[in-house]
């Protein structure tokens, strides 16, 4: 049983090659039984706007691993040709290191960002829930969320908090003098949109604006920052109404297209429109950039605008390591411990089955009224033979090279000291 990681990220892949290998929600139960069936014994899915990635558990050599990629390509009917460039492959060690290092936010496009760690605390539940995470991958999702705890609470990998989110409204500062005189418009209601609304609001937008497929879920997030609610099929009518546009939805289709833009911006007398593409597919045309007074920016587009705050936390990546690098050994400890237990499990069954002959036939002679000394003498003399037969007579069989080591090894076990 080995642990590997199949996936692509930020760093491998560009916007447009992201966006088509996403499991979505809906879907995601299905291609994790799926990935079990087909692939391995556990299997979990982390996909986020800045990643993809399979975690397997099974017996994965080279062929299955090969089986992986193209299972991957084939899901998202991609060819696997196309997509294997942008793929990396992570056994054993490298895997559990590389869970450890996105967990606490090392490998992250903004580094020390927290929206990570929820993202695979959901994977491990949606995998759970899919009956696909078992012993290994529980582990490994338990200790990534452990080291992430470790991490943030002793480095300052977390400190000057700088997200997306944050990203995005400075990139709107630059835009517009101030956010105050400005109208808010966020499309969906999850956590990214959440998160969102807390930096906006934070500069007191004139209005706030939450359009969500489901109008119940949008009015509960408009609720926390006094903000109104509508839903995505009135944003035609409204879209022009608003300066500044966040999107980040779970949609597999474009939400706004670049006629809807372009009938905003003609009833906005051409005054610009700041908007934002969090999302991945991308909830708005990638052809919107094309149009006059609109600042278009997407995931990938963020990346210069968060740089400017990580010095402190580069300076605390080495002591991160360190950490993740003891964790990593003590995982990977506890992994051999476990290959062991049906070795042990077995040894310990030969033992059991030695001491019950032994002690029934030391109870016959008892009832057969023997001396009891003399019936214990003989059960443990039995018992002392039985249990050093094996290991003797494989000393005595061996020759060579083989035999040295093997009196090495039962120095090592049995501690003796010749």
């Amino acid at each position: 049983m080995t642990i590997v990681t199949l996936g692509l990220n930020h760093q491998t892949a560009p916007l447009g090659v992201r966006e088509r290998v996403v499991f979505h929600v809906e879907r995601l139960g299905e291609a994790l039984g799926e990935a079990k069936r087909l692939l391995a014994h556990e299997a979990a899915i982390v996909s986020t706007c800045n990643r993809t990635e399979l975690y397997l558990c099974g017996e994965l050599e080279g062929r299955n691993r090969a089986a992986a990629t193209e299972w991957l390509a084939n899901y998202h009917r991609v060819d696997p040709d196309e997509l294997a460039p942008y793929l990396y492959t992570l056994p054993r060690e490298q895997a559990v290191r590389h869970a450890f290092r996105v967990a606490s936010g090392l490998d992250s496009m903004v580094l020390g960002e927290p929206e990570i760690l929820g993202q695979m605390k959901e994977a491990a539940r949606s995998a759970e829930a899919a009956g696909t995470l078992g012993t290994v991958l529980g582990k490994l999702f338990q200790r990534s969320f452990a080291v992430a705890k470790e991490v943030r609470s002793t480095t300052q990998v977390g400190a000057n908090s700088v997200s997306m989110a944050a990203a995005a409204v400075k990139l709107a500062a630059r835009i517009f003098p101030s956010l105050k005189d400005q109208k808010v418009l966020f499309i969906g209601a999850g956590e990214m949109i959440e998160l969102c609304a807390t930096h906006f609001a934070a500069q007191g937008p004139a209005r706030i604006t939450v359009a969500n497929r489901t109008l119940e879920r949008a009015q509960a997030l408009a609720h926390r920052f006094n903000a109104r609610a509508i839903e995505l099929r009135e944003l035609a009518e409204q879209l022009h109404e608003h300066d500044v546009v966040v999107s980040s939805t779970a949609s597999s289709l474009p939400i706004l297209g670049k006629g809807m833009v372009e009938r905003a911006l003609k009833a906005r007398r051409r005054l610009p429109m700041f908007m934002v593409d969090l999302a991945v597919p991308r909830d708005i045309e990638p052809e919107v950039a094309e149009l006059d007074d609109v600042f278009l920016y997407t995931v990938d587009d963020l990346k210069g605008i968060v740089q400017g705050n990580l010095d402190a936390r580069r300076s605390a990546v080495e002591q991160a390591e360190a950490i993740i690098d003891t964790q990593v050994g003590q995982f990977m400890h506890w992994m051999q411990v476990r290959e062991s237990v049906p070795l042990i499990r077995a040894l310990r069954d030969q033992a059991e089955d030695a001491r019950r002959h032994e002690v029934e036939r030391a109870l016959k002679l008892l009832a057969r009224g023997d001396d009891p000394k003399q019936v214990l003498e003989a059960l443990s003399q039995g018992l002392t033979n039985k249990l050093m037969h094996p290991p003797t007579q494989a000393l005595n069989e061996a020759t060579g090279e083989e035999r040295r080591t093997l009196a090495d090894t039962l120095i090592q076990l049995f501690r003796l000291r010749p």
